[in-house]
């Protein structure tokens, strides 16, 4: 039993989540499943993870469903209207937007959410992360619209909902940062 437990541990099955990720990314890029494209996938997927492992990041707390299809349903959401407000920007008759640097603080403890936030942020159209300092948890985020107070207070809504819902899947609950107040704007 205990063989087995050693077998099934967390890490063993990351490490096999992630071989069968780059399987299906190698078929994905192929363009056709066959039992050679799926075997390559395997043998190319073992390969890079001998020869490039990745670093080992402290992983603590669990994974929770219903904060992370809230997550996802939220995710969606903010890309679509994001999307459609591009869209608007470009076609309205007047100038673009003023477009700035907002910096955001997190409440985050985890180098892990940290990252998924960064590329949460970047995947959101109208925004990009540029800077991201680890010890401080903090990012500066270019945005395109900040050229009104109510433009900037909805950024850190969605900010704050984004990270409460990280917070909620990935980690155990923290105490959220404060709204911020004076917040640096960079045209």
């Amino acid at each position: 039993m205990t063989a087995l437990r050693e077998l099934v541990n967390r890490d063993n099955v990351l490490r096999v989540g992630i071989l069968i990720w780059l399987t299906v990314v190698w078929v994905a890029l192929w363009g056709r499943v066959s039992i050679a494209n799926v075997a390559a996938g395997l043998a190319a997927g073992a390969i890079i993870m001998v020869a490039l492992p990745l670093p080992r990041i402290p992983v603590r707390g669990r994974l929770r469903l219903l904060p992370l299809l809230k997550l996802a349903a939220v995710s969606v959401y903010y890309g679509l209207e994001s999307s459609l407000q591009l869209a608007w920007f470009a076609l309205r008759p007047v100038p673009p937007p003023v477009s700035g640097v907002l910096k955001v603080q997190f409440a985050f403890k985890s180098d892990l959410v940290l990252v998924l936030c960064t590329n949460l942020l970047n995947l959101i159209p109208g925004t990009m992360v540029l800077e991201l300092d680890r010890e401080q948890c903090v990012v500066y985020v270019h945005v395109i619209d900040v050229s009104s107070e109510e433009a900037v207070a909805k950024f850190y809504r969605t900010i704050r909902v984004v990270e409460g819902l990280l917070i909620d899947t990935f980690q155990r609950r923290a105490t959220p940062l404060p709204p911020q107040t004076g917040q640096e704007v960079t045209q």
